[in-house]
């Protein structure tokens, strides 16, 4: 069981086993939405995760695509995409301990900023895992 929530603790949740994948990801809007050169996400089955206090705020930041947030500190929580309707991803960094959660991963590296540097051997996806497509080393 891993539990976390957002800063102010008005929103807390439990995200159950299994664990689906972890990420780093580049994309301009995960940056743009928690203010960050890349964010950490995990996925878990939908059914395996549970808000435990408070509710969180929706936005809807592109078609398909919906956003949770602390509607009081603005911590961004999970994204739901209706393309995968049985995984919900998971801001890493809203764990109790993100340490126990690292990245396999990255995701739409080719959306990297270019003064963040990459120093770890983990595959890159220009996109996303489904897409395939590696970045050359």
């Amino acid at each position: 069981m891993h539990t976390g929530g957002c800063f102010c603790g008005a929103v807390r949740y439990e995200a159950e086993l299994p664990v689906l994948n972890s990420t780093l990801c580049h994309c301009s809007m995960c940056r743009r939405l928690c203010g960050a050169p890349s964010v950490a996400w995990f996925s878990v089955p939908r059914g395996q995760f549970r808000y435990v206090r408070g509710r969180p705020s929706v936005f809807h930041s592109s078609p398909g695509v919906t956003r949770e947030f602390c509607g009081a500190c603005g911590t961004q929580l999970t994204f739901a995409d209706e393309r995968s309707p049985q995984e919900l991803d998971i801001t890493t960094c809203s764990l109790d301990d993100a340490d126990a959660m690292p990245p396999q991963d990255h995701t739409f590296s080719a959306s990297r900023l270019h003064w963040e540097t990459v120093a770890d051997d983990l595959p890159r996806y220009l996109r996303t895992r489904a897409d395939g497509a590696l970045e050359s080393a």
